[in-house]
């Protein structure tokens, strides 16, 4: 086992409310993008993975798993949605994430409020892949470096970026799908895919 093998994962926290349609979809897409643990799944060959992505919600419905409807979406991207279970966001969660992502600015605000000290590394999913849609990958660690050492880089550099690109407010905002039907699913889904794969694109090479 390397040095590499022994060091502190980075680590990726997902939040919305209740922990069962938005974040832990997001957690596991976002687990699989960037080829990352997630809770119920170490890393390659048991070995400490590089990168960790988990998932709460401010108001979770503890111990339930994701909503079929937004388990079946996850599924038809490939990535397999079994074995989760909603938890309730701490601020211990916050403190140890070296970035955190809200579905809202709702969320992102409550998280912030939680723990203040983490507004640098707080940033909605939508957010963050619109200050780093751009990003020149000459910023970031060499060809080298590992994703989470890109992660790593990624993070102050979008917080350096706010204010510098326009947009509409509700533009950052997932919406929330919980007691909709399929088309709101589908919406909520669709917003969160592209965003997963700009925030991933910016980092694996």
């Amino acid at each position: 086992m390397t040095p590499t093998d022994l060091a502190e994962p980075f680590r990726v926290l997902v939040v919305c409310t209740g922990n069962i349609c938005r974040s832990p979809a997001a957690e596991r897409l976002l687990a699989a993008g960037l080829g990352a643990a997630y809770r119920g799944r170490d890393g390659a060959g048991g070995l400490a993975p590089a990168i960790e992505v988990a998932s709460a919600g401010t108001g979770a419905v503890a111990g339930y798993p994701m909503t079929d409807e937004m388990a079946a979406l996850v599924a038809g991207q490939g990535v397999d949605p079994r074995g989760f279970e909603a938890r309730q966001l701490m601020p211990d969660m916050v403190k140890q994430a070296d970035l955190v992502l809200g579905l809202t600015r709702k969320h992102r605000s409550a998280i912030v409020e939680l723990v203040p000290s983490a507004v640098r590394r707080t940033f909605t999913l939508r957010e963050l892949a619109r200050l780093v849609a751009n990003v020149d990958p000459a910023t970031l660690p060499g060809a080298n470096a590992t994703t989470a050492d890109r992660l790593r880089a990624l993070v102050p550099l979008a917080a350096s970026r706010r204010g510098l690109v326009a947009h509409r407010p509700a533009d950052d905002d997932v919406v929330d799908p919980y007691g909709g039907g399929q088309a709101l699913y589908d919406t909520s889904f669709g917003l969160m895919v592209p965003a997963i794969d700009t925030i991933v694109a910016a980092v694996r090479r």
